[in-house]
């Protein structure tokens, strides 16, 4: 989870955050990283707004959550994951790091 330490969404959705982190730590790697301080990882993601979920599968970056989301979707993301994260590279695009309209 991409995070700013003042932004009011960030903080309403810490604590399901921690809890998923917690439920599913033998199934994946959850990692927070403040916006500021990581602040070229996140533009290297594309993170423009906070809080941002990004969902790695071998390394690759293949599902985005942007804002606030509700913690019932967060979670069943997070399952879905899980649970077809074998097949995830296989069914995956890989997209340049940065997109131009006039290519």
């Amino acid at each position: 989870m991409f995070y700013l330490p003042a932004c009011p969404h960030c903080k309403q959705i810490e604590p399901y955050f921690r809890e998923y982190a917690a439920q599913f730590k033998d199934s994946c790697t959850f990692i927070m990283m403040n916006g500021l301080d990581s602040s070229i990882t996140a533009m290297r993601y594309g993170v423009r707004s906070a809080p941002t979920f990004k969902f790695f599968c071998k390394g690759k970056a293949i599902k985005e959550s942007v804002g606030l989301v509700y913690p019932s979707l967060l979670k069943a993301a997070i399952k879905e994951l899980i649970e077809h994260g074998n097949e995830c590279v296989l069914h995956s695009t890989p997209m340049p790091d940065e997109i131009s309209p006039y290519e």
